[in-house]
């Protein structure tokens, strides 16, 4: 089985370069494998400038993006930041890059929200375009999205052929998509965010559900299967460190059936890949149970401090 690759975040707020260097610091002595930032137009950092500034001031931690909203940058500029990032830091980065999903903010600067086979085709043609920067000489693509033309991309990144890449989704088109082109599969939920409030499926992050993502991931992948890593990260709940997880999965459960109107019971909660609720013992072998289930070795914990103990037990092993 794959070792435990633990992220947190790399910045849960704006702070300045001092700060944010002392916290990945901190991310790296307690055994994180790396640390994460969204992609979004709210207020938070940037990702790349942060990203570089982590490398500036840690040694081994990894630097992941999670994720690049493809619809805001031409992926050949991305390219280029991108393996600026990976030089600077001497071979660190990870890319996760996904179709987009917040509606508000495209309404927010006038980008129009296409439909998802629209979106996740528009990636399907950037992740050539990515790959296309990052090989040696020029290369040409001619898309419905983009066109490039002789292009050599510059500079190339110190991973070769080109650092790890992670798409993520719930549903079955994008997943197919990582399952042939990424390194690393991110399990999400079939769920949107709408005014505050989840829309879709809740009961895509149940095992269950997780169970047939995999499947879909198998069936696409063809013989990479084995060499995909599966990732996986807390939602629908912050994390939870109590020895009172039922009680507190029956919260969960309570607050699910006003938001949605979908019944998941405390069993389905806590036997979920995506909730983390329980003691530092119990969701120490529910990750170890999760690995030997799903093969999940990947997984994004959020801020430091809940789990660093999980961390320091399992990174590695």
């Amino acid at each position: 089985m794959r070792p435990f690759r633990f992220y947190a975040d790399a910045a849960i707020s704006v702070v300045d370069g001092p700060e944010l260097a002392a916290r990945a610091r901190r991310a790296e002595a307690l055994g994180y494998t790396g640390v994460v930032l969204p992609d979004h137009l709210v207020e938070q950092l940037s990702p790349v400038p942060v990203l570089a500034t982590v490398a500036a001031a840690t040694e081994r931690l990894r630097l992941l993006p999670f994720v690049i909203n493809n619809d805001l940058r031409h992926p050949a500029v991305l390219a280029q930041d991108l393996a600026s990032v990976d030089v600077l830091s001497g071979g660190r980065l990870e890319i996760g890059i996904g179709a987009g999903w917040n509606a508000p903010e495209y309404a927010a600067i006038g980008l129009r929200f296409e439909p998802t086979g629209t979106r996740v085709a528009r990636l399907t043609e950037a992740v050539a375009v990515l790959k296309g920067c990052f090989a040696e000489g020029p290369f040409s693509f001619a898309g419905a999205h983009y066109t490039i033309t002789d292009h050599d991309g510059q500079p190339k990144p110190t991973q070769r052929p080109h650092p790890p890449l992670l798409i993520g989704g719930g549903g079955r088109r994008t997943l197919s998509l990582a399952a042939r082109e990424a390194d690393i599969v991110g399990l999400a939920p079939r769920l949107t965010w709408v005014d505050g409030r989840p829309k879709g499926d809740p009961r895509s992050i149940t095992a269950a559900a997780t169970e047939e993502k995999i499947g879909w991931i198998r069936e696409a992948a063809g013989a990479r299967f084995g060499s995909l890593e599966l990732n996986v990260y807390p939602t629908m709940s912050d994390i939870v460190v109590t020895d009172h997880a039922r009680a507190e999965a029956a919260k969960l459960r309570d607050r699910l059936r006003a938001r949605t109107g979908v019944d998941l019971d405390e069993d389905e909660l806590l036997e979920s890949p995506q909730v983390y609720i329980g003691s530092v013992a119990g969701l120490t072998a529910k990750f170890a149970a999760m690995r030997e289930r799903f093969g999940i070795s990947s997984i994004l914990l959020g801020d430091l401090g809940p789990l660093d103990a999980v961390v320091e037990r399992l990174a590695g092993t």
